[in-house]
């Protein structure tokens, strides 16, 4: 039996995905005992009490957030630990990442796309992955020679949020509107949300705001609601689940890493504007993501406002940077693969409920986009699950 003691914050949904992955594995595997301790009992006990306990229980592995135990305390468990979410890498242990710089960049073209001209970035302080994000999402920024502004802090809780809000209440103030703000996670996006509130900044007129996780909680919470990065976190646990076997089985503890990869952006109210000046274009925009699913013709549009067909085709050119028929064309596509990655919805019923009257057409632009079609990427992600069950087979 494989003990393992999980000394992780459940609060957020990326922990809750991530140890839900954790159990299905360990589920299938039917070799394992959970232990837990809380928050609270480092605060009555000490570290000391967490390390007294843990080998009382004499556990085979731990998974550990920050907050719950130091560095330094944890070599004292002389067994292998993997660090959930710690300022930086802990070279002696296993760790989790993510391709961090993807994600930024993930952000940046997305608000690129909504013809925005000032971008920011809310981090959180001294983390790994926050700075990595940053980074990411400034290097695409700056190839559009667009403005980019920077604030991070500690996690604002309780003190530390009446002592140092105020700073980030004025940066809020003082950045260039209308713009573009990525926020680290959907906890610091939620912050941001609570103060454009109580300082009457509309969102997402004046600010427009993207976290990363994905928790419907906080996303919920907001008004309007958070649009978010969602990450392949349930597959990670599993793909944890799966090295903690291996580990504990052959008792080679070498340090590995977990990688979460983002997957796609979940929209919400928070970025439903774009950055366009002209009233005329921004009615056709909302018209065309209202009724992407129908036939729309060119000389449709023109009905919705007092222009001629060249004069809406030249005008949208210039707002958008990208042609009437390119755009519907994109905003069917990204209906279409957010239906093909969560649903298990028939081919050419995609293709019809994404506004492609010829399934066939969908295929082939899908295809120049992703470089295989809709059935192959499918199978793809089929085989990865597939992959992942055989692979426990195999080290059991």
């Amino acid at each position: 039996m494989i003990k393992i003691l999980v000394l992780i914050d459940y609060s957020t949904e990326f922990s809750r995905l991530l140890i839900n992955g954790l159990i299905r594995y360990a589920q299938e595997s039917r070799q394992w005992t959970f232990y837990r301790l809380p928050l609270y009992y480092r605060n009555l006990y000490g570290e000391e009490g967490i390390i007294e306990r843990a080998k009382e229980w004499n556990v085979d592995f731990v998974i550990v957030q920050w907050d719950f135990i130091s560095l330094s305390s944890l070599e004292r468990l002389q067994v292998p630990v993997f660090l959930e979410d710690y300022k930086e890498e802990g070279k002696s242990y296993s760790n989790i990442t993510g391709d961090y710089l993807s994600m930024g960049g993930m952000a940046a073209k997305f608000f690129i796309q909504r013809r925005y001209k000032n971008y920011a970035f809310y981090g959180k302080k001294g983390f790994i992955w926050s700075n990595e994000r940053a980074e990411g999402f400034r290097r695409e920024i700056e190839k559009t020679k667009g403005n980019y502004y920077f604030f991070e802090s500690e996690a604002l809780h309780e003190v530390e949020w009446r002592s140092n809000h105020v700073q980030l209440e004025d940066w809020l103030l003082s950045l260039p509107k209308p713009v573009a703000l990525f926020a680290c996670d959907d906890s610091f996006a939620l912050q941001v949300s609570e103060l454009c509130k109580i300082n009457n900044i509309k969102i997402p007129d004046e600010i427009a705001l993207l976290g990363v996780d994905n928790d419907n909680l906080i996303c919920n919470l907001s008004d309007p609601q958070i649009s978010s990065i969602v990450l392949d976190a349930e597959k990670g646990g599993y793909e944890l689940g799966r090295k903690i076997e291996m580990v504990v089985k052959r008792k080679d503890y070498t340090p590995f890493n977990i990688t979460i990869n983002p997957l796609r952006i979940e929209l919400r109210g928070s970025t439903d504007k774009y950055n366009v000046d002209d009233i005329y274009i921004g009615k056709i925009i909302k018209y065309i993501e209202s009724n992407f699913h129908l036939n729309i013709s060119i000389n449709q549009l023109t009905d919705l406002v007092p222009l001629s067909r060249r004069s809406l085709e030249i005008r949208f050119k210039k707002a958008m940077g990208t042609s009437l028929y390119q755009f519907i064309i994109n905003v069917r596509m990204n209906h279409f693969i957010n239906l093909l990655t969560t649903t298990k919805i028939p081919m050419s019923d995609l293709s019809i409920q994404s506004g492609f009257n010829d399934y066939s057409n969908a295929f082939r632009i899908f295809k120049r986009m992703k470089g295989c079609s809709p059935v192959e990427y499918r199978e793809k992600l089929e085989e990865n699950k597939n992959s992942e069950n055989q692979q426990t087979a195999a080290d059991q």
